[in-house]
């Protein structure tokens, strides 16, 4: 697939995530595929996913963990079979009540039309804290996001 084309499947990827559709969403990827995403001892959805029933794991933990308040893909860059997303977000997490904002980096490598590898990136310090049990109060996540 062109570069175009990769980027296209990237985007309406996350237009599902936004609209619920995990279903749909999971057909994007292989059944070998490799998830990544930063550990952390305190995010149930943390770390390393193997295939679609480890990602379709993924955001079930997700769904479990947090509510997504903002979700916004801000740029996309594609070369080859390459697709990198920069974006912001904002959750609430169920279980303290608390939300926070993080800035955050996709890497997807595709293959024949589907995605093999996923990379995240976000603020695990942010994120951390919000899941953190017995902190005090924290902003808004309506507050804007810093860097």
């Amino acid at each position: 697939m062109s570069a175009a084309e990769n980027k296209t499947l990237v985007m309406e990827g996350y237009r599902q995530f936004q609209s619920g559709d995990i279903q749909h969403l999971l057909e994007r990827y292989h059944d070998d595929a490799e998830w990544t995403g930063p550990e952390s001892d305190l995010a149930p959805f943390a770390g390393k996913f193997h295939g679609r029933q480890g990602i379709a794991q993924f955001f079930s933990k997700l769904a479990d963990s947090v509510q997504p308040i903002r979700f916004q893909p801000l740029t996309v860059v594609a070369e080859g079979d390459s697709v990198v997303v920069t974006g912001e977000a904002s959750w609430r997490v169920k279980s303290t009540g608390r939300s926070y904002d993080s800035a955050w980096v996709h890497v997807f490598t595709l293959r024949e039309g589907k995605v093999a590898t996923f990379q995240s990136y976000y603020d695990t310090a942010a994120c951390e804290k919000a899941f953190q049990p017995g902190l005090g109060a924290q902003p808004s996540a309506t507050a804007p996001l810093h860097h």
